[in-house]
């Protein structure tokens, strides 16, 4: 029992610890996301220093867009099976060089033949939106080993629906599609349009409720450390009595 009573006090505090440490890491998030989003807008071309490419960070992207080149990423939404439309936007005729924008999410379809169709305009358009340095990630653990969506080796597809993807990589995407992929993404922001919706994830930066943990666990660690105490106490004092008595 006096052994278990020192493992739990140990494990208890090294969990308030570990929520004290998230605690801090969701801070810095904060911290994060309010200096990018404060940065004045980057205007982004093929030419753009790396320094600038900053998260959150709002910015403008003109080119051409690759709507045969477009992707469907499977995402839910406040509960609801969905889709992110990705497409790339050209930035210049001349060359290859592409910035990839999730344009936003619409709910899931039953049937392909109910897949909207979102018509593009033609001719040079300027996106605005907030930078990302990748397509946001779904956890994929629990597949539990069930084939998991994957890009097709090339994009565009002669025939078919748009791919469906479960997370989509930009080093894949450039290498299917022969785009030049700059290292962002960019998420699309204003009005929604055509049904899509830009509401796009943020990570939790609630900080308070780690706290609230961490003194929880606290508590717990106190709790078992006084157990211990007064174990070893009663302890010795037996030991003492059964000394005096022979």
């Amino acid at each position: 029992m006096l052994i278990l009573l020192a493992l739990l006090t140990v494990v208890f505090v090294s969990l308030g610890r570990w929520q004290l440490h998230r605690a801090d890491e969701r801070r810095a998030t904060a911290q994060q996301i309010e200096s990018g989003q404060a940065l004045p807008p980057l205007a982004i071309d093929k030419r753009i220093p790396s320094s600038d490419i900053v998260p959150w960070r709002p910015a403008t992207v003109t080119g051409h867009w690759l709507g045969a080149f477009s992707v469907l990423v499977n995402r839910n939404q406040n509960g609801r099976p969905g889709y992110w439309l990705a497409t790339p936007l050209l930035l210049d005729n001349n060359s290859r060089d592409a910035v990839l924008v999730l344009r936003g999410w619409f709910p899931q379809v039953l049937t392909p033949s109910a897949m909207p169709e979102f018509a593009l305009p033609e001719g040079r358009q300027t996106v605005s939106g907030e930078i990302a340095l990748r397509v946001p990630r779904l956890f994929e653990l629990w597949n539990f080993g069930k084939a998991v969506a994957q890009l097709p080796e090339q994009i565009p597809q002669s025939s078919g629906p748009l791919p469906q993807v479960q997370n989509l990589d930009l080093t894949e995407f450039g290498k299917a599609s022969g785009l030049h992929m700059l290292p962002l993404v960019v998420l699309q922001t204003g009005s929604s349009e055509q049904g899509l919706v830009r509401d796009w994830p943020h990570p939790s930066i609630d900080a308070d409720k780690n706290i609230g943990y961490a003194l929880q666990w606290f508590s717990f660690a106190a709790i078992a450390a006084l157990a211990l105490l007064i174990s070893l106490i009663r302890l010795r004092l037996k030991s003492t009595k059964e000394t005096s008595s022979s």
